[in-house]
């Protein structure tokens, strides 16, 4: 779920929290692809309210960094910790990203 999306010193922030499954990240997607199409190109990910995220969730993730990376922008993920950071390095999404 999102707890905050905002854009602060020209960069997207968005703070999530609890669970992301299917739903949550069609919605989490929805709503960070809308600041990059209006020409926000650089994301910041606060996962550390995250207790557990899916393949949907992290395929969601690897898109909107793609997109960033087309625009000529970058997303960082941060606050990755329990099991959300063995997710990320068992898919190895560690690499991917610039994991903070």
């Amino acid at each position: 779920m999102i707890q905050s999306a905002e854009i602060i010193d020209n960069q997207v922030q968005v703070i999530l929290s609890g669970s992301i499954y299917i739903e949550e990240a069609k919605q989490i997607q929805a709503k960070i692809q809308d600041f990059i199409e209006h020409g926000h190109k650089r994301v910041a990910v606060d996962l550390s309210a995250v207790d557990y995220i899916d393949s949907s969730g992290l395929g969601m993730l690897v898109a909107l960094h793609k997109q960033t990376l087309k625009k000529g922008g970058c997303m960082k993920i941060s606050g990755i910790k329990g099991m959300v950071r063995e997710i990320f390095e068992l898919t190895r999404l560690t690499k991917v990203f610039g994991v903070e």
